[in-house]
């Protein structure tokens, strides 16, 4: 298999779409690290995936600090080696009045989900040179595109996103390094029974997202095969961001 014996570090990997993204290159029989501040989800998840003789660890990593950051990569290096593949998923959320947010909410979402994929590829990058190369994948969103009111935190770390990806390919591609995209549309992380059809019915693909829709996407660019693509951002909405949509 492409990813036997690679070794993936997934942030936020404890919950939701970076935990099927776990799991996925898990499957593959990479060496997964799990890194999350979610103590209790992320070691369930390391002991499950060990259960079926696959190799994962968790390492409680608060990706906005630096520290915390190189402490993980420094580990994961003294113990596996070079890391091959990083997965910049961490994220967090506050959806609020500009007038009710407050500047420690605004910074601790730049901070986590924007500073912290610059932090962690910046730790890796040394180590994927070691291994003649590596992707990146960050996690963005397609409200990095478009908006709802009270998402200004929020859509301004996602578009950053954006911009740190073809930056980061720009400077990392002479080490064979790709760094990549995937902004997500509405993928559902609950339970999918529950969806309505009209939620079903917005989306072209005439179905909500699933978050191994996301986890195969990452499959697919960090392939060494694809290699050629690089500094791209992948939208994956079910076709939402292309619906034109009349009120008559």
């Amino acid at each position: 298999m492409v990813f036997n014996k690679k070794t993936v570090i997934v942030t936020g990997a404890a919950n939701g779409i970076g935990r099927a993204i776990a799991l996925a290159f898990a499957d593959e029989g990479s060496t997964v690290i799990i890194a999350d501040t979610d103590k209790k989800a992320g070691e369930k998840l390391e002991k499950d995936l060990q259960k079926q003789n696959k190799i994962a660890y968790f390492i409680h990593t608060d990706v906005s600090d630096p520290a915390s950051v190189e402490a993980m990569v420094k580990s994961v290096n003294n113990r596996f080696g070079p890391v091959h593949i990083l997965i910049n998923n961490a994220g967090i959320s506050e959806f609020k009045s500009i007038f009710e947010l407050s500047v420690d909410e605004w910074d601790r979402i730049i901070n986590t989900n924007l500073r912290g994929a610059f932090l962690s590829t910046r730790a890796v990058a040394g180590s994927m040179q070691e291994a003649g190369g590596g992707s990146v994948i960050n996690i963005a969103s397609t409200r990095a595109i478009m908006s709802e009111p009270g998402s200004e935190a929020y859509a301004a770390s996602k578009g950053g996103l954006l911009a740190l990806t073809h930056s980061l390919a720009a400077s990392l591609g002479e080490s064979k390094i790709t760094v990549n995209a995937v902004s997500p549309g509405w993928i559902h992380t609950g339970d999918y029974s529950a969806l309505r059809e009209k939620d079903h019915k917005q989306h072209l693909s005439q179905r909500v997202g699933k978050p191994e829709d996301i986890a195969r996407a990452c499959l697919f660019l960090c392939n060494p095969a694809n290699s050629f693509i690089t500094g791209e951002n992948l939208v994956i909405d079910g076709g939402m961001t292309r619906k034109m949509i009349y009120e008559g």
